[in-house]
């Protein structure tokens, strides 16, 4: 096999130099050149036109059939309502978490179910046959079926797929891949990126399923370079709080479905089991209402949920008093603690302020605004908000309360679990009849809400 040419490329500019440099000619950078193959004109018609037929490449949009995505099911419910459905064949699907969260776990369950069903190689550079094997045996898992490869080497890689012809194809994890034409080590960035759009470019080709396994930096993003979150056509994350027995896999791109979509499981020693109620398990049902708690719905895709937020406000013995949050941006909080301040009348410029979302979850939807301020509230004063309400609406710098996405979708997932009030957004509020066994208090301001909570009128 020829050699393929070297070149070296600028990730400031992307300048293409024919030798390694310690600063980029063109845009001056320093240690910016990294090694990349050189280009080739594809004859696939699939990835690249070819001078010879260009011509009948080109279509207008209303002549081009659409065909609806045939989806496999993946054996896992959770999994199939992040990935939007089922698997697509020719679908590359990137999953990304902490070391010892559960992502090969997760793949051998599912790899093991499809493969009673279709041909599936598992390839695996950072384990070898019989840790897998003893991963199955621990998990009472089948192997009968499940084609198993322990390589590093992409060329190989793509030979012996070639050969096995799967349908489903999974490689653990992309780090530990590296391809011949390359001299740099497996992990660095040129190998990454041109290893992952090999792979990329067989699973298009074979019209075949691909799952590839990332590791994560300290920072929680998946390592490696930025593009390879663009080559795939899924980038999933699987998080979960160290020690704890919940799993959340969260989808932040999806090009067959829904982005933000949210699947949990459990852990067991069985491995991950799919949890049909996640609402149950981020509240923490207390035997009687306590101050600082508040029960809000948020929205994760398409899944309503329901979350406790815990506020904690104690008098501060510092200068500058602590603003500490956990499932929540701090400047967002920051900011609610002003309006709290110019139009609900309270100041907490000499108190300490904890928010804790209960269960490890991430809120990122303005919806909790209102839930937290009067968690605030409910902790500054000790005094509880009755148990058996529910809040949600986004506060506005002036005091407003605006609506927010789906808002009878939310009431309706609270009245389902037992609740019987929900203080909501004006804009929200139902026509009578459409939500039942709720009563629904609609607030326009700050100031309305305040007024609402029992305890407020005993102060």
């Amino acid at each position: 096999m020829a050699k393929e040419k070297i070149q070296y490329s600028c990730t400031e500019c992307g300048a293409l130099a024919p030798k390694w440099a310690g600063q980029c000619g063109d845009c001056g950078a320093w240690n910016s050149l990294i090694e990349v193959t050189a280009p080739k004109v594809s004859t696939h018609p699939r990835f690249a036109g070819y001078a010879g037929d260009a011509e009948s490449l080109v279509e207008r949009l209303a002549d081009v059939e659409s065909i609806a995505e045939v989806r496999t099911a993946s054996g896992m419910a959770e999994l199939d309502r992040v990935l939007g459905g089922g698997l697509v064949a020719g679908s590359v699907t990137l999953i990304g978490g902490d070391p010892g969260i559960g992502k090969s776990t997760l793949l051998l369950q599912t790899l093991t179910d499809l493969a009673a069903r279709m041909p599936v190689l598992y390839i695996t550079g950072e384990e070898s046959k019989q840790q897998i094997s003893l991963r199955a045996k621990r998990l009472g898992l089948s192997g009968d079926d499940l084609r198993l490869l322990t390589e590093t080497s992409v060329e190989r890689m793509l030979t012996i797929a070639s050969r096995e012809q799967p349908r489903v194809m999974a490689v653990d994890s992309i780090q530990t891949v590296y391809t011949e034409a390359l001299q740099s080590a497996p992990g660095s960035v040129a190998q990454v990126r041109e290893s992952a759009a090999r792979l990329v470019r067989f699973a298009k080709q074979r019209n075949m399923a691909l799952f590839l396994v990332g590791h994560v930096t300290k920072e929680g993003t998946l390592a490696g370079p930025r593009v390879l979150e663009h080559m795939v056509d899924s980038v999933l994350y699987f998080e979960g709080e160290h020690g704890g027995r919940y799993r959340v896999i969260r989808a932040v791109k999806n090009r067959f479905g829904a982005v933000n979509e949210l699947g949990v499981f459990a852990m067991t020693d069985k491995g991950l089991r799919e949890v049909s109620n996640p609402s149950a398990i981020f509240l923490s049902r207390h035997e009687e209402p306590v101050s600082g708690s508040v029960i809000m719905v948020t929205r994760e895709g398409s899944r309503p949920l329901l979350v406790e937020v815990q506020v904690l406000v104690d008098e501060s013995h510092q200068s500058n008093p602590r603003r500490v949050t956990l499932g929540l941006e701090q400047n967002r909080l920051a900011m609610l603690l002003a309006v709290l301040h110019r139009h609900g009348g309270t100041a907490m410029y000499d108190q300490d302020v904890f928010v804790n979302i209960v269960g490890g979850v991430r809120l990122s939807e303005t919806a909790a605004d209102l839930p937290v301020l009067l968690a605030v509230l409910s902790s500054f004063r000790n005094r509880p908000i009755p148990s058996d309400t529910v809040v949600f609406g986004e506060v506005g710098l002036a005091g407003e309360i605006r609506p927010v996405p789906n808002g009878q979708e939310r009431m309706r997932e609270a009245a389902k679990h037992g609740y019987r009030r929900a203080i909501v957004p004006k804009a929200n509020a139902p026509r009578k009849g459409e939500v039942a066994d709720i009563e629904v208090i609609p607030v326009q301001r700050l100031s309305d809400a305040i007024e609402q909570i029992d305890w407020v009128r005993d102060t």
